[in-house]
């Protein structure tokens, strides 16, 4: 799986550059995630726009990347394409992680909820 990160202001930014979150790249996806985000900022950004598919395996990579991070740290999610954004309203996950409609939204500090 093909992540790329950076630092922008107070958050890691961190792109998914891949279409499909799901079983198959669920695991790599895990690690991927562990490896870039093992230290830096309290806040990570996960821009999700270049993702237009996502199954429950990935909803639960995504999760599990959140509790990698601790109790100290945030992960939000930003870039929903309109059928992922529908998954994580369908399956209420959009009461566990903040989500933002673009990555300028997230990293507005006038949207940022915390």
């Amino acid at each position: 799986m093909s992540l790329t990160s950076t630092v922008a202001d107070d958050a890691q930014v961190v792109t998914v550059n891949a279409q499909r979150i799901d079983a198959a790249m669920a695991i790599q996806f895990k690690e991927d995630m562990r490896s870039e985000t093992e230290a830096g900022p309290q806040r990570v950004i996960l821009d999700l726009s270049h993702v237009d598919f996502i199954d429950s395996s990935g909803l639960g990579a995504i999760v599990a990347a959140m509790k990698q991070l601790g109790k100290e740290r945030k992960l939000d999610l930003a870039g929903l394409t309109p059928m992922v954004d529908k998954v994580f309203r369908l399956t209420r996950m959009d009461t566990v992680f903040n989500l933002y409609p673009t990555l300028q939204d997230a990293l507005d500090p006038e949207q940022v909820e915390n």
